[in-house]
């Protein structure tokens, strides 16, 4: 990988002449940094598209070629890309459905507003790949009719679709009033009765872990119904009978719907295995009297689930735990949506686990918020010191009080001052960890990121952080860590005159739709670079 013309080609501020130098060079990994450019041309979009084939579908879903654009004979999967933002021909479509590659095929079938015509085809197809396809982004008529498609696997991709009709889905979650299927993937492949080998050594087996067949294509039946358990468009009367299904994986399908009856997840809260009581205490639709009785799980996973449940009482919250579960730092939904009532409550609790909980948020009183910078835990402190609009003698006191722990937060503060970056640069053992924020930092200073130039981590941060000086991101751009190198080169910094002596001088061709550019490269740099896709000189490797 040429991480060196990959950085430039992210630059942000590259001359759009030296972004069409780059596009006559371009490679596959190039050219995807190329068509990530917001300040792309339609022309550099369509030269590009020529010079590198693979790069015209990213094209095309930046928003950057239209069907005028493209040839399908020459870009086929730019067409279907096309076709599949429903910007493509109705033509395009009849072609690729009589394609003879199978992929193609089935990339038409994911395609939405087809012709009728193409999709009767794609669902008479002798590809079951292409029919399963269609079946799960088809329409409700037509997602009827293949739920009594003979292959297994159709009717499982069936109930994967919401657009199914939920009477079908409940036939298809029971099996009654369909015919049953003839055949599935295994059966398909082996002699049955089979179970294939969770621990199959074929690189050529694309058969799913367990995957069974005594002549009832039992996994499949058994991957149909936990798809219709997890469909939402499945009716509540069809599901309920789960609840004691001898698998887990199905149960805590149902543990997981939106719908569940009161009844049911009071059954499932007492069930055996705790990742189904996990999915259930996660479900968004259980009510308090649920929560209370999860709520005494002893379960770790559980209880995790519960903290995260935007409607968990605060006193089951605080009580329960947040002493009893380790929450990292996140804002956890319940606390996010707390009145300012409950904000105070919260910030005078005596446990100092709920006052951490409520430190995460960012949008806190002005009074709250210092009340709960001078907190006397350390963890509080942590938790609120990225908090906007501290001030800098409160970021001070701060690591003065706490030191090591708080640091790394302090540093992550967006309204941390130059100077102080600048100290916390030079802040004993804890440097290490405030050295990557200060290098992502945008008040960090030049002295402050020359010293994260010398941390692992925080160096490919500094270098393409745009108060380096521009020498010494030049001198970056021969760096070992390839990392440095990719970010060094994208550095808005970086001068125009040093860019352009990087990228290698080959005449630039007019874009034609269809027409490849040479693949040769010349100059120095292209042919001898430490920074080629081979790693070649990197200690760095490939990427």
């Amino acid at each position: 990988m040429n991480h060196l013309l990959c950085g430039l080609a992210a630059h942000p501020a590259l001359p759009s002449e030296l972004v069409d130098r780059l596009i006559a060079v371009a490679d596959a990994d190039i050219a995807s940094d190329l068509a990530a450019r917001a300040d792309l041309t339609r022309e550099q979009a369509v030269a590009l598209a020529a010079r590198v084939e693979e790069s015209a579908v990213r094209l095309v879903y930046e928003g950057r070629l239209t069907d005028a654009d493209i040839d399908p004979a020459t870009h086929p999967y730019a067409a279907l890309a096309l076709l599949h933002e429903g910007a493509g021909r109705p033509e395009w479509a009849r072609l690729f459905a009589a394609d003879p590659d199978a992929e193609r095929r089935e990339k038409l079938a994911a395609c939405p507003g087809l012709p009728s015509d193409v999709v009767r085809t794609l669902a008479a197809d002798t590809d079951v790949r292409v029919v399963a396809e269609l079946a799960l982004w088809t329409t409700p008529e037509v997602a009827a009719g293949l739920a009594a498609h003979p292959h297994a696997e159709v009717r499982r991709a069936v109930a994967v679709n919401e657009a199914t009709p939920p009477d079908i889905l409940a036939a298809l979650i029971t099996g009654e009033g369909l015919p049953p299927a003839r055949r599935c993937l295994v059966c398909d492949r082996e002699e049955t009765p089979f179970t294939h080998d969770p621990y199959c050594p074929s690189l050529n087996c694309d058969l799913l872990p367990g995957a069974a067949c005594g002549g009832s294509h039992e996994s499949t039946v058994h991957d149909t119904q936990v798809a219709a358990l997890r469909n939402p468009a499945t009716p509540t009367g069809a599901v309920v009978g789960f609840a004691d299904h001898p698998s887990m994986i199905v149960r805590c399908a149902l543990a997981g719907r939106p719908d569940l009856p009161p009844e049911v997840g009071a059954r499932l809260a007492r069930d055996p295995m705790p990742g189904v009581r996990a999915e259930l205490a996660g479900n968004p639709a259980i009510g308090d009297a649920l929560i209370r009785v999860l709520a005494g799980d002893r379960d770790h996973d559980v209880l995790r689930e519960l903290a995260h449940h935007p409607r968990v009482p605060l006193d089951v919250l605080t009580a329960d735990l947040a002493g009893a579960v380790k929450i990292r730092a996140t804002l956890l939904p319940r606390i996010a949506a707390a009145s300012p009532a409950e904000v105070e409550t919260l910030t005078q609790a005596p446990n100092p686990a709920v006052r951490m909980l409520v430190a995460q948020r960012r949008d806190l009183p002005a009074g709250i918020r210092d009340a709960l910078a001078g907190d006397p835990d350390a963890k509080v402190v942590k938790s609120v010191a990225p908090h906007p609009g501290l001030s800098e003698a409160r970021l001070r006191a701060m690591v003065a009080r706490h030191g090591a722990r708080v640091v790394a937060k302090v540093a992550a503060n967006p309204d941390a001052s130059p100077a102080l970056l600048e100290d916390l640069t030079r802040y004993g053992r804890a440097v290490h960890k405030a050295l990557r924020e200060v290098a992502r930092h945008r008040n960090a200073t030049a002295p402050a990121l020359l010293a994260c130039l010398a941390d692992r981590e925080a160096r490919p941060h500094a270098a393409g952080h745009p108060a380096l000086p521009p020498e010494v991101i030049a001198g970056l751009l021969t760096d070992a860590d390839w990392q440095v190198v990719e970010s060094a080169a994208a550095n808005p910094s970086l001068p125009a005159g040093v860019a352009a002596d990087l990228i290698p001088r080959l005449p630039i061709p007019r874009a034609y739709p269809g027409r490849t550019p040479p693949a040769s490269v010349s100059g120095d740099l292209a042919e001898s670079s430490d920074y080629n896709r081979s790693g070649a000189g990197g200690t760095g490797g490939e990427q």
